[in-house]
């Protein structure tokens, strides 16, 4: 097992390894403490490892209850939100007991935010079974749920207790969502580590690969969660650093949105990180080798990187992105494998931007 210490403002630690969802109820009494365990989860991943969760929670003194909502982006809403908290004031509830977040990102967002309110605050450990939860949202302490207007424009920064990242659970992933989780892996290749994108490049991260080479992907996972370590430890509440981590999200979540959230998030990343690549390439921030390469690795494991949503789509989506300022909006801009840029632009440059990343002219 590979054991991460974040940090910031209230310092945790991230477990990377397998057969730890057994562990998940010794390491919540080490670091929450408290009588009660609320386990959140979904329907798909809640018939899967509920369970085991439940019993090691019981084991180690808790009385478990468990909240389930249906799966997908569309329920990560008010509603959902809302339930939870109700189910545990019903329930009474304190703020000394804790939130189990079991699941993908859209789990630990609405597990994180309703933990970070609850009586205004309450221990929470996240425990993702997802690629992307995993090496990206699980960490960080970033939750929110999603309005009308657009992806995570409700939510508060609220760092876990613990992280409890159980490689084992990635084998019961679809090859679609194995893949989407790959695409913030790719990300953070390209924002901080050029020798994770030439492993990749190397041993494309596929569920062939966890099959063949669990400790290869422990590593890959692992190098993925001190990346996001250590931008978020310089940066906890996003002033500056941290918008690092939004490579390829501004197009990305706008795609997301303009598709009413059928496609996944790594998905959209990767078109967003290609497209945002393609309009740097077009003018001169970097060589259109850059290009090639996140195209092609994107390919490799199994992303788009293109769209048929129309520039005008995209860009109404984006005008509710949360890294907007008035007319401007923060872009993080490629400049070569592992270093990027954040520049501000304005509104009509971004429109021309998108229109470049899409490769349609004059619009």
């Amino acid at each position: 097992m590979q054991i991460i210490d974040v940090d910031t403002s209230r310092p945790y630690q991230v477990h990377i390894g397998t057969f730890l969802l057994e562990r998940v109820g010794d390491i919540c009494r080490e670091t929450c403490g408290g009588e009660r365990a609320l386990i959140v989860t979904d329907s798909n991943v809640g018939p899967l490892y509920a369970a085991p969760v439940r019993e090691g929670l019981e084991a180690a003194g808790y009385t478990v209850d468990i909240f389930t909502f249906e799966a997908g982006e569309e329920h990560k809403r008010a509603a959902t939100y809302l339930g939870i908290l109700e189910f545990m004031a019903e329930r009474e509830y304190t703020r000394s007991d804790v939130v189990v977040a079991l699941g993908g990102g859209v789990t630990g967002d609405m597990a994180g935010f309703a933990a970070a309110t609850y009586m205004r605050g309450c221990a929470y450990v996240q425990v993702p079974t997802s690629l992307l939860a995993m090496v990206d949202s699980s960490v960080g302490g970033k939750c929110a749920i999603d309005l009308e207007a657009g992806k995570n424009l409700a939510g508060a920064f609220w760092q876990p207790k613990a992280v409890i990242a159980d490689i084992g659970c990635l084998a019961t992933l679809s090859d679609e969502q194995f893949a989407d989780g790959c695409g913030e892996v790719i990300k953070h290749a390209v924002i901080a580590d050029p020798e994770l994108f030439e492993l990749l490049e190397a041993n494309p991260l596929t569920l062939d690969l966890l099959r063949a080479n669990v400790p290869l992907v422990e590593l890959i996972v692992t190098r993925n969660v001190d990346i996001k370590r250590a931008v978020v430890v310089s940066d906890e509440r996003e002033a500056q650093a941290r918008k690092l981590l939004n490579f390829g999200h501004s197009i990305g979540h706008a795609v997301e949105a303009s598709e009413n959230y059928r496609l996944g998030h790594g998905t959209c990343v990767a078109i967003g990180m290609t497209a945002i690549t393609r309009a740097a390439a077009a003018r001169g921030a970097c060589e259109a080798e850059i290009v090639e390469r996140i195209e092609l690795l994107c390919r490799e494991h199994g992303l788009a990187t293109t769209t048929d949503r129309s520039v005008e789509e995209v860009y109404a989506a984006a005008l509710h992105d949360k890294k907007r300022h008035g007319d401007t909006i923060d872009l993080v801009i490629p400049r070569r494998i592992g270093a990027c840029s954040i520049d501000t632009v304005g509104l009509d440059l971004f429109k021309s931007i998108i229109a470049d990343g899409l490769g349609v002219k004059g619009q």
